[in-house]
């Protein structure tokens, strides 16, 4: 997650005066980039009163949206515990986020366990491995076998709405 950081008084006077952080940081490191903001807006601006508003003119961040004045404070708690995941967490994190199944990340890191990852990037593939898993064709007579439609069983799978896609087109199942 990066924001850029801008001074308010500085903005209104007409000067973009900011600079880009990438969060998490250290609480007082934050603390001291802000101020460090607030400063050069007050001398950019040759004002005598000390500048005390800033706000996020800019972010980057895939898994969350950001307004000009979230807590900044927010900002970096959140940071720290998508940092503290690993990178299939965190994706699963997006996916829950992007489609709903969580109302905040708080509750997505809470129910991470529930987003699966299947490997697969068809949902025929993963009616196929659902087939096989559950055994289901193990009575059937094996020439009877390959008439088994896994494209329909699939389809049905996926309009059931509990596959989601991430950023690689690699399916992840929900299993509430």
């Amino acid at each position: 997650m990066r924001v850029y950081i801008t001074d308010l008084e500085a903005y209104n006077c007409g000067h973009l005066v900011g600079n880009w952080y990438t969060l998490p940081m250290n609480e007082d490191l934050l603390a001291e980039a802000i101020e460090n903001e607030l400063q050069r807006g007050k001398e950019i601006c040759n004002s005598d009163h000390y500048h005390e508003e800033f706000f996020i003119t800019d972010y980057e961040c895939d898994y969350l949206v950001i307004s000009e004045y979230s807590s900044l404070t927010n900002l970096n708690e959140i940071a720290e515990k998508m940092e503290a995941l690993d990178e299939q967490q965190q994706t699963a994190v997006k996916i829950m986020l992007e489609n709903n199944l969580a109302n905040d990340i708080d509750s997505a890191i809470e129910n991470i366990d529930n987003l699966i990852c299947t490997g697969e990037v068809k949902i025929s593939d993963v009616a196929y491995n659902y087939v096989n898993d559950c055994g289901l064709l193990e009575t059937m007579p094996e020439n009877l076998q390959s008439y088994f439609d896994y494209d329909k069983l699939g389809r049905d799978m996926e309009i059931e709405g509990s596959y989601f896609e991430d950023s690689d087109g690699v399916l992840w199942e929900y299993v509430a």
